[in-house]
């Protein structure tokens, strides 16, 4: 999950990689709609264009009860059982330009409850496939 992001080569290697193994693989991402002018350039989803196995969601604005509401949240669930939480977006700067500060969680509760709060989120429909992909 993530609030901004741009194409990171090594970024898209893993996330190919992984889906390339048979990974479910999903991305929330904030829309340029969503972020409401906070964001400038290319939609942040573009990042991930012709990634075979990646699903990207987002935070439909529509759906959002405050208009000025972002999905600000970066953060990555893996398996379950490992789990980071960063000030870090997707992009060049945000990963290894920018002095950033994350939490990595390796077993516990958090990472299996943040990947069930995500899945619910995508249940609910507060999350929608962006350009109607998604997994079911």
């Amino acid at each position: 999950m993530t609030y901004s992001a741009r194409p990171h080569a090594r970024i898209r290697e893993a996330l190919a990689g992984a889906a390339a193994r048979g990974v479910r693989v999903d991305v929330v991402v904030e829309t340029l709609q969503g972020a409401g002018g906070a964001i400038g350039g290319a939609e942040p989803a573009a990042a991930f264009s012709g990634l075979d196995g990646v699903a990207l969601w987002h935070w439909p604005a529509g759906l959002r009860e405050q208009q000025t509401a972002k999905a600000h949240a970066k953060l990555a669930a893996a398996d379950r059982r490992v789990l980071l939480v960063s000030s870090a977006n997707l992009t060049q700067s945000g990963v290894s330009d920018n002095i950033e500060a994350g939490l990595l969680v390796r077993g516990g509760e958090a990472p299996r409850r943040i990947a069930e709060h995500v899945a619910e989120l995508r249940t609910r429909g507060v999350l929608a496939p962006l350009y109607g992909g998604g997994h079911r």
